[in-house]
């Protein structure tokens, strides 16, 4: 019922400001009657009374006992007059990691900045709760809430405590608790399926729910998901689970009665970068590993978590390659050691590696440390060069999303929810478009850099022969044998020299048309305004979700808003195969031309 409010002594809400609900308990936004302050609310039901005391109790005594950063606070335990139990919790404005997942634009996954503080703080909150011999028993990103600071960065706390209970690493228990599609395979046999065993528990259980959240968070998905969902063929989900091959880290039936499509690395489609997902793939093997006794503990998750958070991120775009890369390596690593990882990751052996930053050349001593790096970003990386003849990249660094059929028929239900997957698409579709104007950007800086480069060691090579000329003809009379053969050479140097800065000045050229051509690019502006067209869209079909059965003229709008979204979305397709990626091959197919004449007259000076 609207309006409706409810208090304690000292805290007031309303229950239409629900922030989230479950079997025993509500939990509330709600204000301080004095000050106004904001704090969120868990009001227990009728239902939570029927537990045994000991339990009902358990929240309140582990919250009074944790204190950390990354797990909620517990303000007080208050009363409603009916003398049902409050706790009065810290707010979280960011609303939980699931709300965040769920938003469109999280469709495939967490930026990765975003899933490093979703890994630092997960990994923190769990350290604080073993240190304190503490097993949640819960974890799902429904239940880590997010802060948002004034700085915009988000902390995430763990939340939900009403199935923690304090157990060593030793200890085992056997009472049944957990979401099932986060929930151990063993939990899940006997908590879903309703199968009878004697298998009792340790804290790994929480492991496996921790990988299947940060898998979840990677990615926008889950890990195991049976043909329908988990919800609906319950059998296959535990079969995915506890068949799964060892270093597997999901599976997916793609067809009814199909088999199971094991992946052991994160979907091409996730926004992870290949130098992180080489440093979570084996956490995420390690954890969540059906049988207890080969998954990881604790100490090998906290060892491996914190090496992958303590390296610093380098950004890397390897130029004749057109590839962009982050090298993950520890802040005390030498230069030796980045210069390794950099040919493991490109392929390109550490001596024909060649860095320039912000358009000059970088000179690294091995024996360096890799924190005296320049600080660097996506847009702003370590160009890489190559004098390898053999470096072209022939590939897109991309796939293009897959949409689904738009349902031919009229149904409010499947046309809200192929609507919202619309959008997520669009969403993966204009981050490619900003990708690949990033990467044009880079290559055309990049080799603007490479002919200015060029261009000076061709001024030093005419001066050198010009001052080596004057000091031949200084000596001429006692080179008399020799001068003859090296001023004929001289002269055929300096016109190679020459031709080459010609060819150089023509490469100039062609790379300012194609820049201004990249300047005055609005495929990204379009893409947008198209987006802003099919959410717009899809916030239509929620509201008729909502109405349920249409009136007459509210289905005809709602058809006719159907038209325009398969418009839109052909749109986004056609400007995206037809401007994009047309004017990105441009741009890599010139870069391409450049290299190979650049090549070859480098290859042709070296040899003469």
């Amino acid at each position: 019922m609207s309006g409706i409010t409810a208090s304690t002594i000292s805290y007031l809400w309303s229950v239409d400001d629900v922030l989230g609900q479950g079997a025993t308990a509500s939990v509330y936004k709600a204000r301080h009657k004095r000050s106004g302050e904001l704090v969120a609310v868990k009001v227990f039901n009728i239902m939570s009374y029927n537990r045994p005391h000991q339990v009902q109790m358990r929240e309140f005594e582990m919250l009074r006992k944790l204190n950390h950063s990354n797990i909620i606070k517990l303000f007080t335990v208050e009363e409603l007059p009916s003398k049902q139990k409050v706790l009065v919790m810290e707010y979280c404005s960011g609303g939980s990691l699931l709300s965040l997942l769920e938003e469109p634009e999280n469709a495939f996954g967490l930026a990765e900045t975003e899933f490093l503080t979703v890994l630092q703080c997960i990994v923190q909150g769990m350290n604080h709760l073993r240190e304190n011999g503490v097993v949640h028993r819960d974890i799902k990103p429904g239940n880590i809430m997010r802060q948002v600071g004034e700085d915009g960065r988000s902390v995430y706390k763990l939340t939900d405590f009403g199935a923690a209970r304090e157990l060593e690493d030793d200890e085992k228990f056997v009472s049944i608790y957990g979401t099932e599609e986060y929930l151990h395979p063993d939990m899940y046999e006997r908590a879903v399926l309703r199968k009878p065993h004697h298998k009792s528990y340790g804290v790994s259980v929480d492991l496996w729910s921790i990988g299947v959240t940060l898998y979840h968070a990677a990615t926008g998905s889950l890990p195991f998901t049976p043909y329908e969902g988990p919800r609906r063929n319950k059998p296959i989900m535990f079969k995915i689970t506890t068949e799964k091959p060892m270093g597997a880290i999901a599976g997916i039936q793609r067809r009814e009665g199909g088999p199971i499509d094991w992946s052991y690395h994160l979907p091409h489609s996730c926004q992870l970068s290949q130098g992180l997902r080489v440093q979570l793939v084996p956490v995420l093997a390690g954890i969540m590993e059906a049988d207890q006794e080969k998954c990881w503990c604790f100490d090998q998750f906290f060892t491996a978590t914190t090496d992958v958070l303590q390296r610093q991120a380098v950004h890397l775009f390897s130029l004749q390659q057109a590839m962009a890369h982050c090298i993950y390596i520890h802040h005390y690593n030498t230069v030796s050691i980045f210069f390794e990882e950099v040919a493991s990751q490109t392929g390109i052996g550490v001596q024909q590696q060649h860095h320039m930053y912000l358009g000059h050349d970088l000179l690294l001593e091995g024996s360096m440390k890799v924190v005296n790096l320049p600080r660097t970003s996506p847009s702003q990386p370590l160009i890489l060069l190559s004098y390898a003849t053999d470096e072209a990249n022939t590939s897109l660094p991309f796939r293009e999303p897959e949409s689904p059929v738009i349902p031919a028929r009229f149904d409010v239900m499947a046309d809200y929810n192929f609507s919202k997957i619309v959008v997520g698409v669009v969403h993966q579709y204009l981050r490619i478009v900003r990708l690949l104007h990033t990467h044009r950007e880079l290559l055309l800086q990049g080799y603007y850099s490479y002919i200015m480069k060029l261009r000076n060691e061709c001024r030093e090579a005419l001066h050198s022969i010009a001052m080596v000329t004057i000091r031949l003809q200084s000596c001429l009379n006692n080179l008399r044998c020799l001068s003859p053969q090296v001023h004929q050479h001289l002269p055929l140097y300096s016109a190679g020299i020459q031709e080459f800065q010609n060819r150089l000045d023509q490469l100039q050229i062609e790379q300012a048309k194609l820049s201004e051509t990249l300047a005055n690019d609005k495929s990204c502006q379009k893409i947008e305004m198209l987006l802003q067209k099919i959410t717009a869209i899809h916030q239509h079909y929620r509201k008729d979700r909502l109405t349920g059965k249409l009136a007459y003229n509210d289905e005809q709008i709602h058809k006719f808003e159907k038209i325009h979204l398969s418009s839109h979305i052909k749109r986004v397709k056609s400007l995206f195969r037809e401007d994009c990626v047309q004017r990105y091959k441009e741009v890599l197919d010139s870069t391409r031309t450049w290299n190979r004449s650049e090549q070859k007259e480098i290859c042709g000076r070296d040899a003469v």
